[in-house]
């Protein structure tokens, strides 16, 4: 007899068609019958050794963060409810450029220091990984949801060429040709870069696109958050659409949106160019989350040149009084490339977590705010911060528009994607809400996607994109990864003023037919594994 029946659900199966009432039976991981209603009337019900009543519940394929930011989460917690309670049951890891693998160790160091804003210090972990295989083994020991990865090319260029601002040399090309071409051999799912990050951001044209030529002689995709979200968007959208195109390869862009005010009520322009690209043939896709603020360490706001050579040679600039004021310029006059090239308007910079729990004070507040005060100018609180706390304050950026987002998400293109960052005393709160705020928000009470649509956008689409045969529809044959929830109570707990605050109305959540979400409560079940690239 079977594990599990699902009973009387009402299916949104993830295709984007209607949704219809069905018994769901599980076993083995799989999914291994869909009963519709009106076969059930006329033969035997479908029987399991448990049964599951869903009277009033809506079950769908477990959604896909196309952008997450767990890459030592998954192994420091467990529990990881921040997202199993949203219904996540796959996160894609690597993203921005920068991650943990492939390392020696002089890059590991540089790299935990780079984005401990993002990760942690990684202090509580034990690095037993250097190759991207070897990561990925480490997630199979059992982890909360599935996982994918992402080459990191900031990464890849830190191993192969530094963090200098150089062309790579030939020798260092081909270096990074083998690395990509290594970690697409393990089981990555495609690349990331972080454009405006180091050292990632040195990489010219031409580097990216022979980089991306490996990719797709792979099956995979690059996914890059790319140069600017802000004065030169739109030309920064074109350059990856059009270097994809040269190099044949897939195109995911990360957290597409266009901030800052320069872009507001610019996103049909954005929708466009790709429209246009669509429709000539290339294969794009993107992520959005649902929030209007970015989130991002303050350290990525200084000019590229102010972190060339890594964070030690950051922190000398920062400390030396002429050095200093040049980066202040560059910020506060000339538009910095870490800050998209838009000068820094502080009163949108938010304090949202710090490494030193002795600066916990300046967290909830503006840059702006806490120069007030302390009687002192918004750059030397600025300053201040990045040196004491050795670069590893985060921040919230208030420069978003919600006509963007809204236009955005209703693109043929778009998928779901957190972004979340789950470090800090007050992370964005789209790391614990995103899927629930699209499914009560943005579907129930502002009706901007039907609840078929926004499902689609959140489990095939992405499942599409990574090339998983068997994920992302409630399907026969397919992988047991499924969402319980109430569709007129789902909602995200998390607020600015409470971000960690968990989801109601998701009371299941199955990853590989197990269940980690049961009854509402996080079971002790470490049900993920990763994901690796599906074979051509």
């Amino acid at each position: 007899m079977e594990e599990l029946v699902i009973r009387d659900a009402d299916v949104v199966d993830g295709s984007g068609d209607d949704a219809y009432r069905a018994d769901v039976v599980v076993d083995g991981g799989r999914i291994v019958s869909v009963v519709k209603e009106a076969a059930a009337a006329g033969c035997q019900r479908p029987k399991a050794r448990r049964e599951l009543d869903a009277e009033g519940l809506v079950l769908s394929p477990g959604f896909i963060d196309m952008h997450a930011h767990s890459d030592l989460a998954l192994l420091r917690d467990p529990d990881h409810s921040a997202k199993a309670a949203q219904g996540v049951t796959l996160e894609v890891l690597g993203q921005d450029g920068l991650s943990y693998a492939p390392v020696d160790d002089r890059t590991l160091g540089e790299v935990r220091r780079a984005i401990a804003g993002w990760n942690g210090s990684g202090d509580d972990i034990d690095f037993d990984w250097r190759s991207v295989g070897e990561y990925l083994d480490r997630l199979d020991r059992g982890i909360a949801v599935n996982a994918a990865y992402l080459i990191p090319q900031g990464t890849v260029r830190a191993l192969a060429v530094g963090w200098e601002d150089r062309e790579a040399t030939p020798g260092e090309l081909d270096r990074m040709r083998r690395l990509v071409a290594e970690g697409m051999e393990q089981g990555a799912v495609g690349m990331s870069s972080g454009l405006t990050y180091t050292p990632g951001m040195y990489a010219q044209e031409a580097e990216l696109t022979e980089l991306c030529r490996v990719v797709a002689e792979y099956g995979g995709y690059y996914c890059p958050h790319h140069r600017s979200y802000g004065a030169g968007a739109l030309e920064a959208y074109a350059e990856m659409v059009a270097l994809t195109r040269e190099a044949g390869c897939a195109l995911h862009l990360a957290h597409a949106t266009m901030n800052f005010g320069v872009n507001r009520g610019r996103a049909p322009e954005l929708l466009a160019l790709l429209d246009e690209a669509l429709d000539a043939g290339a294969d794009i896709s993107l992520d959005t989350y649902p929030y209007t603020p970015g989130c991002t360490t303050l350290v990525a706001l200084l000019p590229s040149w102010a972190s060339e050579g890594g964070p030690e040679e950051i922190l000398r600039r920062l400390a030396d009084e002429g050095t200093a004021e040049r980066i202040r310029h560059h910020l506060e006059v000339t538009g910095s490339d870490g800050c998209h090239g838009v000068p820094v308007e502080w009163e949108t910079i938010e304090i949202s977590g710090v490494g030193d729990p002795a600066l916990g004070e300046y967290v909830g507040r503006t840059v702006l705010q806490a120069a007030r005060e302390r009687g002192e100018s918004p750059w030397a609180v600025a300053r201040g911060l990045l040196l004491k706390d050795r670069l590893a304050p985060t921040i919230l950026q208030h420069v978003g528009h919600e006509e963007n987002v809204r236009a955005i998400m209703r693109h043929r293109a778009h998928t779901g994607g957190s972004d979340g960052i789950l470090q800090g005393a007050k992370p964005h709160p789209r790391a614990y809400g995103t899927f629930p705020h699209y499914l009560g928000h943005y579907v129930r009470e502002l009706g901007v996607l039907s609840l078929e649509e926004c499902v689609a956008h959140l489990t095939s689409r992405p499942a599409a994109r990574l090339r998983l045969p068997d994920r992302g529809l409630v399907r026969e044959g397919y992988k047991a990864d499924l969402v319980l929830f109430d569709p007129d109570t789902v909602a995200a707990g998390s607020t600015f003023e409470r971000p960690r605050t968990l989801p109601t109305g998701i009371p299941y959540v199955l990853v590989d037919g197990r269940f980690v979400i049961e009854d509402g409560r996080r079971t002790d079940e470490l049900a993920g594994r990763a994901v690796r690239r599906t074979p051509r």
